[in-house]
């Protein structure tokens, strides 16, 4: 199975051909959220099924290379229930189940729309890699890319197919900036340059008002209005 996926003038996902399943019925939009370890993932993850759980057949697919703490994490906050959140062991570097293999995450998440479907979405999240991380088009319609400002404010300007490519970067943890010495203006200006009209998010998943992962569900919405256009 082969995506015919590209940017749209607007930034929303494209519809491929095969976007039905065999039996007729339109499949799940599949959105991939890779990063480096530590840079929030998980926590992103969670975030967005509490916030779109209530309107939105939702669920997930984690990978870790030799445990389910990802999906054991989400089953503890109970994000969703837990038949709709299943784990990959990859045994390998991350990324090659995500993109070079991804045999056994296509059969999650295919067993996953025969078990509770029918689904609108399914989130596919890649165990922690580096910044050349990214998802193979048969395996999800469009990809997240998740950074930290802890992980340095030179990151962006590192680049990267993950940071430079991805349909959506996220940057993480803006909380914490004052205090590692992070300078988001910079940050910003960076990714920028690396990515053109390609979108960026600032997030604290830390904010006060609990809405810190708002900017990431309208976009996930977006996809979504596509998908079903």
């Amino acid at each position: 199975m082969h995506l015919d996926h590209h940017h749209s003038h607007d930034g929303a996902a494209a519809v491929s051909a095969d976007a039905h399943r065999p039996d007729g019925r339109r499949r799940a939009l599949r959105i991939g959220l890779g990063g480096p370890v530590g840079s929030g993932k998980t926590a992103t993850v969670a975030a967005l099924c509490r916030a779109l759980r209530d309107e939105l057949a939702l669920a997930v697919v984690t990978n870790d290379i030799y445990t389910r703490e990802d999906a054991e994490f989400l089953l503890r906050e109970a994000v969703l229930p837990p038949e709709r959140i299943t784990a990959v062991e990859t045994g390998a570097c991350p990324h090659t189940a995500i993109r070079d293999d991804i045999s056994a995450n296509l059969e999650a998440v295919e067993d996953l729309e025969d078990e509770v479907g029918p689904l609108d979405l399914i989130l596919v999240e890649s165990g922690g890699d580096n910044l050349t991380a990214t998802f193979s088009k048969g395996l999800v319609d469009a990809q997240i890319f998740v950074i930290d400002v802890a992980g340095g404010d030179d990151i962006p300007r590192k680049g990267g197919p993950g940071v430079t490519t991805a349909d959506l970067l996220v940057v993480n943890k803006t909380d914490l900036a004052p205090h590692v010495g992070s300078d988001l203006g910079r940050m910003a200006a960076d990714a920028k340059a690396q990515r053109a009209e390609l979108p960026v998010v600032f997030q604290s998943l830390r904010a006060e008002d609990g809405d810190g992962v708002k900017d990431v569900v309208a976009w996930v919405r977006e996809q979504l209005t596509a998908w079903a256009a």
